[in-house]
């Protein structure tokens, strides 16, 4: 039966964007790096705006209340600025950014615009009881660097009518999204955990989940393999959600969304009358329905008018309720529309979005229709080990001397501008090539590479005035071909350059490195604390997950969370299942690695005689790896091997796992590089996978750009070691025999190999459940002790 009253927040761009939006996609014309260029014009154009008027007031949050069709709605909003004109008028100025040609600026190519800032005029009237007032739309052309003021005048009368005329057009979407929200709210407070019985230590994971998605706050959680994660995390927090959300599950990589996928289609099927919307944000290339992604009217049917049929698809998209990319495309394919922005229009409507790190902490493409306030949101951080790293890499920024000299090469014969501003950018570079020569500031590293603490503003400058001509070439040549996605691409590259150095601080360092004719000027971010801060802010909590957080303080520390809470959760299997040694008589460090390629080999062999069964040998290297494979091959012919290759595709990587069958006739000994893609995010659950062996602590190759790290975090940390070498190196160690034990009748062996596993300072590193951890001295003592183990 349906209530009397629904009540529904409602932001006013969601309403007027739905309502009122038309056309085509089309990339053209929203450019690289919208959001970020967008928000710094409108900073640019409200200081202005405040030198010109007295008054103005920029940002203005304005929210009312509206009752229409048996809907009480809460409006909210901020309106760019508002301003007494000079003849007195009270005026609405609503600012764009735009790259549409300037004849087509009229001021009615974009009636959304319009009714944005017709609504927060008719708040503004109603609060401030005004009889009239007048509405400023102001469009920055960006190319031109040229405004384009309209303006219009409206009696509070006509506001209003206009605003409860929306709301009427508006209404059976707010009463499906209310009954909705009033459904889900019913259903999640009755939805009980899916399982008989918690694992061990899972009770405890909930419950401090739940905690602080209810109070708010952050929790860094290292819960170990087999204890059920995704569903610790996931099932509190929907059980914290209320009326607030969505629910952000981010990853790391595109394998562990399915672990969060399944588990809320275990929690729809444990509750049929459950109501959870959820949708899966794909990478726009891998769910794109054309051969070649171009995103403009004319190469792609589904940017074509897609903005005329969304409303239809939205609204039939709104009956399913998990909307996985399978999903999306085929709604995509039946309303003609791009599944990639449908899943994005989709997640407004969803309580749980799942996706890639991106969306949340990436500067350019992160989710802008959620992210440019702060929200009522619950972060679900999965393999949170991985997010300094990935956070380090979105906010740094390469080039090469390469690019700019191939295009201008590609323009071919005659003068232009373009070219001469492509030929100040390589002239820079071929002065630093010479400094990388001369100076050899970094002479460790072969005298190539030297490092910077300021910015390269002579480059930033000549970047700067090299966009102009760039744009302009592109909006010429629109035509696809090699020449154009060239360019294209430097003009991307270019852009993220310059919107890295904006920021740019004693956080950061500028590598410059020559090979050959070949010169890279790196901008390296070496601490991404504040810029995660600031993006965890954004949320009403967050929960960072992994079976490797130690130490605490290290990941507190580079996540911008100091005041997070952390706990450590025991393993819920028992520790007789899991043999674990470490061969200390065999050293591996970089010196030593030419003596141990035998002793390595022979402990492998031992490892994998001990019992039928598959195994994995993780090294630190690939050099290193296909060493020992060739020794191991050469002196164990009869033990069938599998190595990695240098660089395998998805298909090769299937191919590779798939080898490793249940139940194995026979032993096989697969080689893979420690920290690549088959060390971690990999489940070869029971008798899968029965053995581990680990060659070295996994400290990451010294180098120019991780003596950075070090030298900055023992300046700022005094732990300059710790933080570039020891705890990475462990993490990766820590999830590469993680592969062994997956469920509570998993049993298997792990081996370390190298005498520094059993210092102290890597000792304390290792979790609760290796108090069992035992040092072994040959390959006679390791036989014994696996024959032992596995007649247990």
């Amino acid at each position: 039966m349906q209530p009397e009253s629904l009540a529904l927040t409602l932001p006013i761009r969601r309403l007027v964007e739905l309502l009122l939006r038309n056309g085509s996609i089309d990339s053209r014309f929203t450019g690289f790096d919208r959001a970020n260029e967008g928000a710094r014009l409108h900073r640019k154009l409200q200081r202005a705006a405040v030198k010109e008027f007295d008054d103005y007031s920029a940002e203005v949050f304005l929210t009312q209340q509206y009752g229409c069709c048996g809907i009480e709605y809460t409006l909210e909003g901020r309106a760019d600025g508002i301003f007494t004109d000079k003849d007195g008028t009270v005026t609405v100025d609503e600012i764009k950014t735009t790259l549409l040609p300037p004849e087509l600026i009229t001021g009615e190519q974009s009636p959304e615009h319009w009714a944005q800032a017709k609504i927060y005029a008719a708040i503004y009237a109603r609060q401030k009881e005004l009889s009239h007032l007048r509405v400023r739309l102001t469009y920055y052309q960006v190319e031109e660097e040229q405004e384009y003021r309209f303006a219009k005048e409206y009696t509070a009368e006509e506001l209003d009518r206009f605003v409860l005329d929306l709301l009427a057009q508006y209404a059976p979407w707010a009463k499906r999204a209310a009954q909705w929200q009033q459904g889900r709210k019913t259903s999640l407070q009755a939805l009980t955990f899916p399982f008989a019985e918690y694992r061990t230590g899972q009770r405890a994971m909930i419950g401090a989940v739940y905690e602080t998605c209810r109070d708010g706050g952050q929790l860094l959680c290292q819960a170990p393999t087999g204890i059920g994660k995704t569903m610790s995390v996931l099932f509190p927090a929907l059980k914290a959600l209320e009326d607030g959300g969505p629910v952000f599950y981010l990853t790391a990589r595109g394998t562990t969304r399915a672990a969060a996928e399944n588990a809320l289609s275990l929690l729809r099927q444990h509750d049929r009358q459950l109501k959870l919307r959820s949708v899966t944000l794909t990478a726009k290339d891998k769910i794109c329905l054309q051969e070649v992604r171009e995103c403009t009217p004319e190469a792609c049917p589904y940017a074509n008018g897609y903005y005329d049929r969304i409303k239809n698809a939205l609204w039939q998209a709104l009956d399913f309720p998990a909307l996985t990319a399978d999903t999306l495309q085929a709604l995509a394919r039946e309303y003609h529309v791009c599944p990639f922005e449908l899943g994005l229009d989709l997640s407004l409507w969803c309580d749980v979005v799942i996706g890639d790190y991106n969306y949340l902490f990436d500067p350019v493409v992160h989710l802008v229709r959620f992210f440019d306030a702060r929200g009522d949101y619950l972060f679900l951080i999965d393999e949170a080990h991985n997010l300094p790293g990935r956070a380090r890499d979105m906010h740094s920024a390469s080039l090469c001397k390469s690019a700019f000299l191939d295009a201008k090469k590609r323009l071919g014969a005659g003068k232009s501008s373009l070219k001469n501003a492509l030929n100040k950018v390589n002239s820079l570079f071929l002065d630093w090539r010479h400094r990388c020569e001369e100076e050899a500031s970094d002479a460790r590293f072969g005298g190539k590479t030297f490092f910077a603490k300021e910015r390269a503003e002579a480059l930033d400058r000549a970047l700067t005035r090299l966009c102009e001509p760039l744009e302009l070439w592109l909006d010429e040549h629109r035509e696809p071909g090699e020449t154009h996605d060239a360019l294209l691409q430097l003009y991307f590259d270019v852009r993220a350059w310059l919107r890295v150095a904006d920021t740019f601080d004693d956080h950061f360092v500028l590598q410059i490195s020559a090979h050959g004719s070949e010169v890279r000027a790196s901008m390296l971010c070496l601490d991404p604390s504040a810029f995660l801060a600031a993006d965890f802010a954004k949320g009403r909590a967050a929960v960072l997950f992994s079976a490797t957080l130690a130490p605490a303080g290290y990941y507190k520390d580079l996540c911008g969370l100091p005041d997070a809470r952390a706990v450590a959760l025991r393993s819920p299997f028992p520790t007789d299942r899991l043999g674990l040694w470490c061969a200390r008589q065999v050293s591996t460090r970089y010196k030593d690695r030419s003596n141990s390629i035998a002793h390595v080999s022979d402990l492998i062999a031992c490892l994998a005689r001990g019992k039928v069964g598959n195994y994995l040998v993780f090294f630190p290297s690939y050099s290193y790896l296909q060493t020992v494979w060739q020794d191991f091959t050469e002196r164990y012919a009869d033990v069938p091997t599998l190595c990695q290759e240098s660089s395998m595709d998805e298909a090769q990587r299937e191919s590779f796992l798939a080898r490793f069958e249940p139940d194995p006739q026979q032993t096989l000994v697969g080689f893979a590089v420690l920290g690549g893609v088959f060390s971690e995010g990999v489940d070869l659950a029971g008798n899968r996978l029965i053995g581990v062996a680990i060659v070295g602590p996994g400290l990451p190759q010294v180098g120019p750009r991780q003596e950075q790290l070090r030298e900055h975090f023992e300046e700022t940390r005094g732990s300059g070691f710790d933080y570039a070498y020891r705890y990475p190196g462990m993490n990766k160690v820590l999830q590469a025999a993680g592969r062994v034990i997956r469920t509570p009748q998993d049993k298997g062996v792990v081996l370390l190999i190298d005498d520094r596993f059993t210092a102290p300072d890597t000792r304390r590193l290792m979790p609760p459940h290796w108090d069992h951890l035992r040092a072994v001295t040959s390959t006679e003592q390791l036989k014994a002790e696996l024959t032992d183990f596995w007649n247990r």
